[in-house]
Parts: structure tokens; C-alpha cells; sequence
């Protein structure tokens, strides 16, 4: 295990899945076969979770909500948040399932076709279960940047420059 080319290889495809392996090999000064095979490594080993592709919903015919749940609740007892995270995580419209700090536990987010599609899943879906003590759901209204990637266009300051 070369743990430089792993790491150079994880740099690179995080923003890119895309990229070819070659151009990688070229890129690292090593052979396809290597890139390959560690590639294929951290995949069996899962460290390399899958590939991902950002989409810009607005610019398309498909109407979606995206929403960030906040989730309270009481911990298991031995089994921390853990037991809780995976019964919301296995419902299929869940995409991602945070453990996180502050005044809230866990973070959802998920995507709809409606606000009432996803209030109906936070009312009787979320909300009923065991140790869930409260939600707040937030509905994103548009996307500026996405793990790394700007959507729509740039803002570009149009003021005219004064010079003394």
C-alpha cells in the first residue's frame, strides 16, 4: 500500500470522479496498473464509498425540494446515536445522515417532489419514532456552491472603478 499515491488519488478524483486513470498515471509519474489497482484496493476496503455526480436540478424539467431536517433525540442507551441514524438513513428518500454538534443531534437531507411530500415524511415518518424528540426543517431555495462546485452564474462586480 502506497499511502503518498493514495492520497494523491483521493485529491484528485474528489472533485473529479471523472478523471481518467490515465491521466492520472501521467499526472503521478506511475503506471495505469498501479492507479488502478489501488483504486480498486480502497474501493473493496471502502474507503472510496462510490462516485458521485452534481446535478443543477433548476436547469432541467424536473421539479425537486431539498430539505436539511434537524433532528433531536435521546441516545440508546450502549449504542449512542448509531441505532437511530440507520433507521432514517435506510428510508430510500434519505440522501445523507450527519451526527452533528449543537442544538440539534442528527442532520437529514433529503429530497422531495413537494414541501408537502417532505413535511408529510418529517410529520409521520420521522417525528413518531422512538427517542425523536423534535425536528426543524429547513428547505434549500437555491444552491450558490455544492462540495466544491458553483452553480448558476458568477457573481461579477459591475461597479465602475474610481481611481483618484
Amino acid at each position: 500500500m502506497n499511502n503518498e499515491l493514495r492520497s494523491r488519488i483521493l485529491k484528485a478524483i474528489e472533485h473529479n470522479a471523472k478523471v481518467d486513470i490515465s491521466e492520472l498515471a501521467v499526472r503521478f509519474g506511475v503506471d495505469e496498473a498501479a492507479v488502478a489497482n489501488e483504486m480498486e484496493i480502497m474501493e473493496k476496503e471502502g474507503i472510496i464509498c462510490g462516485y458521485l455526480t452534481l446535478i443543477d436540478w433548476d436547469k432541467t424539467d424536473n421539479e425537486t425540494v431539498t430539505a436539511l431536517i434537524e433532528v433531536k433525540c435521546t441516545p440508546q442507551r450502549g449504542q449512542g446515536f448509531d441505532v437511530i441514524a440507520e433507521r432514517i438513513y435506510k428510508y430510500p428518500e434519505v440522501n445523507s445522515v450527519y451526527l452533528i454538534s449543537g442544538g440539534f443531534d442528527i442532520l437529514v437531507i433529503m429530497n422531495g417532489k413537494t414541501l408537502k411530500e417532505i413535511a408529510s415524511f418529517v410529520t409521520d415518518k420521522l417525528s413518531t419514532q422512538e427517542s425523536i424528540l423534535s425536528c426543524a426543517t429547513h428547505f434549500i431555495l437555491r444552491r450558490y456552491k455544492d462540495n466544491g462546485t458553483i452553480f448558476g452564474k458568477k457573481y461579477e462586480d459591475e461597479r465602475i472603478q474610481v481611481t483618484p
